[in-house]
């Protein structure tokens, strides 16, 4: 019998890498950012949930093997402006790059830091997204 093979969610261990890997970064705009894998429910500059950094896996990729699975994963970062926002988003992307652990065995950028304002709110936010391969683990 062949064994089950299973993948890790990989958009929970991307928001815990960024979560504990920016909780120990000294830069200013990284200070007090909270990771999630939702849209928070108030944006507002004022709102003391800024900066926010939302994961998110925009995809799966087309297996080749049992051996690898891959996916897109967006990162969005609302902050109280746009330089900042940017800063964040870049910062997180080359945290997440340069890591390689227990389900997230390798990632490479894809697109952005990309500037854009939040409609609902207005507030500015910077967004890219990276490809992920995510490791097999036997079930």
């Amino acid at each position: 019998m062949k064994p089950l093979i299973v993948f890790a969610d990989a958009q929970a261990a991307a928001a815990g890498v960024l979560r504990s890997a920016l909780a120990a970064r000294r830069e200013p705009y990284a200070a007090g950012v909270t990771v999630g894998t939702r849209v928070p429910g108030d944006r507002a500059p004022e709102a003391p949930r800024l900066p926010y950094a939302m994961v998110c896996k925009d995809t799966d990729l087309p297996q080749g093997s049992l051996a690898d699975a891959s996916c897109t994963l967006r990162v969005t970062v609302w902050h109280t402006d746009a330089d900042q926002a940017h800063d964040l988003a870049q910062l997180s992307q080359g945290l997440l790059v340069t890591h390689s652990g227990a389900v997230l065995r390798g990632v490479r950028p894809a697109t952005g830091p990309l500037a854009a304002v939040d409609d609902a709110s207005g507030l500015d936010l910077s967004t890219f997204t990276v490809l992920a391969h995510v490791r097999p683990a036997t079930a």
